[in-house]
């Protein structure tokens, strides 16, 4: 049986309800395919009673179906209700196996062997049948799951929750009112929530209703007997931790049925898991007659699938519209100088910045959305050196300037252009600003929040790449060889390795044969040798410093042991290329002796005073790994009075 219409809309989510709706609302004759049993999908499957929000806030709603801050059951209610108020011509249970045809002429095979013929085709399908596993042993076992219906099934259990989304939140404190819930956040912070979600979290774990383990990754899960059924075994900074546990609950988000999609003729612009596929302003794919809206176009929150829904509709049949974020964009782009419209703005950026060249349109706007964009005056300070501001900086026309002491003591001046950035260690490290920088002139810059910026790193490994790149380089020449050649500066890097360590984990060990230089990026370590036949610490280094040289320049075994103090990155450098670049870098060789004299003579003078050593381990032990400022009270001379406590917070 073969059956025609003007628009055919695969997937019933909110996009699809909502270019749905609206074409019923303009009496376009559709058919609205959904593979399942009931409607919006996905939000069935949140857990019941979810409080879902309307963000963005400041975007506003232009779908015939309507939408706003309420409960699952609310929303689905009212959404059923509209369906039946519009006349929605939606089949249920009709499964898209195969799209081919051109525009005017698409024929979509279902999977009963019924064909469907549409002059144009609305692609509004979810992730959610991809749901990413933990990828790790155990994943598969009856006490791992990766849905949570209801959150009230469960009570006096221990419940590992894994993942830092809204997902795994919103399950958390739900489980948190009846439960032991342990949080399981791969970072050491809450980067791609909701701000109320991130807020709500962070209360729960300081209330100790909840507990976090943070900087953790999963290692496996085992089957146990006993009272309780499974064992979660994880990575922490503290090195490994068995979590007796009565289950698991995994929320890791969903990847696109890329495979599906491919068999369409729709192409990705290049092999990442989270890639999503290129699409014009107008919501089209690289197929003529294929329209992607939703989550699959990277777009997963409510309001604006619902929003696109209702564009793409307008697409389709000629009409000029325009994104529901136009007039927020426009808005921030008046800043910029000879920006006469949005899609000017968005060339210009994409152009300008390669760091921005694999996001799709959709996703810079998204992006943006965050952001601001400034044009400060020459001469403006940025910000200055220590500062505590933590915002990402890219530079989309002009110059900045940076100002740093170089390591003689002198002041050096650093020229940046359009399309680099800077800002990058505050997102690295978490450290204080290492320089000032100051506007030149003709300055454009987007100034993008630090969660913002972090969440785009989760989401899209180009930027990641990217971003990972250049500030390699730029660790290198800061804190190893400010003047070495370009040629030079690639060929370290090139062989260059991101590697991680727990705290308490040797980086390497008294006696070790010397295999590279680490230059510490995050985190911070301690230096210790056996004197006596105790392990005595000679020094703390933190982010922004390098340990390794002596043995590489002195072509002797490890002279000390080297401990990461907290959880630890280092960029790693082979000793046969470094080894190279110092043998024709007669500055970077005498730079390096300095260093090399200076380290002796501490450690002779640690020989001679070893209660500085006992100090450091002492500080180390309090958890003050990370800390970059310390107020230390002499109990025996305070007076109670608290003034010094005062004026450090303030």
């Amino acid at each position: 049986m073969t059956e025609r219409f003007r628009i055919a809309i695969v997937g019933s989510g909110p996009a699809g309800l909502s270019a749905a709706g609206h074409a019923a609302e303009l009496g376009v004759v559709h058919v609205l395919l959904e593979s399942s049993t009931a409607h919006a999908n996905t939000l069935q499957k949140y857990q019941k009673g979810k409080h879902v929000m309307a963000e963005p806030a400041m975007l506003p709603l232009r779908s015939p179906m309507s939408f706003k801050e309420g409960t699952r059951e609310e929303i689905l209610g009212h959404w059923e209700s509209e369906l039946q108020k519009y006349s929605v011509n939606i089949r249920y249970g009709a499964t898209v196996v195969a799209i081919t045809g051109s525009r005017g002429a698409m024929q979509l095979k279902l999977g009963s062997g019924d064909v469907i013929e549409a002059d144009d085709v609305v692609l509004g399908i979810g992730l959610q049948g991809n749901l990413r596993k933990l990828g790790v042993a155990g994943e598969d076992l009856p006490t791992v799951q990766y849905q949570l219906d209801d959150p009230e099934e469960y009570s006096d259990e221990t419940i590992v929750v894994v993942g830092a989304g809204d997902a795994g939140i919103e399950n958390a404190l739900a489980l948190a009112k009846q439960n032991r819930v342990i949080m399981i956040n791969r970072i050491d912070e809450f980067t791609r929530c909701k701000d109320a979600n991130m807020n709500a979290i962070l209360a729960a774990i300081k209330d100790g209703r909840m507990e976090c383990r943070y900087g953790t990754m999963a290692e496996k899960v085992e089957a146990t007997k006993g009272p309780f059924p499974a064992t979660f075994v994880a990575q922490t900074p503290q090195g490994v931790e068995a979590i007796p546990c009565h289950r698991v609950i995994a929320r890791l988000g969903a990847m696109p049925p890329r495979a599906l999609v491919e068999s369409f003729g729709i192409e990705f612009p290049n092999k990442d898991v989270s890639a999503v596929p290129r699409l014009s302003e107008r919501y089209e794919s690289n197929v003529p007659g294929i329209f992607i809206v939703g989550a699959l176009g990277g777009c997963p929150l409510i309001k604006q699938a619902m929003n696109q829904g209702y564009e793409v509709v307008e697409h389709i049949l000629g009409n000029p519209v325009e994104p529901a974020d136009e007039d927020l964009l426009r808005a921030k782009f008046k800043a910029m100088p000879g920006i006469a419209s949005v899609s000017d703005g968005l060339n210009l950026i994409q152009q300008n910045v390669r760091l921005f060249e694999g996001l799709t349109t959709l996703q810079l706007r998204e992006f943006l959305l965050d952001s601001t964009i400034l044009t400060p005056a020459s001469g403006t300070k940025i910000f200055e050196r220590n500062d505590y501001t933590n915002s990402f900086f890219s530079i989309v026309e002009g110059q900045v300037v940076v100002h740093s002491t170089g390591k003689d003591g002198g002041r050096v001046e650093v020229p940046l252009g359009a399309g680099e950035f800077f800002g990058e260690m505050g997102l690295i490290s978490g450290r204080r600003r290492s320089a000032t920088i100051e506007a030149a002139a003709g300055c454009v810059l987007i100034e993008t929040p630090r969660r913002s910026m972090l969440k785009l790193l989760a989401s899209v490994d180009s930027v990641r790449r990217e971003l990972d790149e250049v500030s390699l380089k730029r660790a290198v020449r800061s804190y190893l060889a400010t003047g070495i050649s370009s040629t030079d500066l690639d060929f370290l890097v090139e062989g260059a390795k991101i590697r991680r360590f727990v705290a308490g984990e040797a980086i390497f060990t008294e006696g070790d044969r010397a295999d590279g230089l680490h230059l510490i990026r995050r985190g911070s370590v301690t230096v210790s040798r056996e004197i006596g036949g105790r392990d005595l610490v000679m020094s703390y280094v933190a982010a922004g410093n390098y340990v390794g040289e002596m043995a590489l320049l002195s072509e002797r075994p490890r002279s000390a042991t080297v401990r990461a103090a907290v959880a630890t990155e280092t960029i790693f450098l082979e000793a046969a290329r470094f080894t190279e670049v110092v043998a024709r870098n007669s500055t970077m060789r005498a730079e390096l002796d300095l260093r090399f004299m200076d380290r002796l003579r501490a450690n002779e003078a640690m020989n001679e005073h070893t209660e500085s050593g006992s100090l450091i381990s002492f500080l180390m032990k309090q958890g003050l790994g990370e800390a970059t400022d310390v107020l230390l009270i002499d109990e025996s001379l305070c007076i109670r009075c608290n003034n010094c406590e005062k004026a450090c917070a303030d």
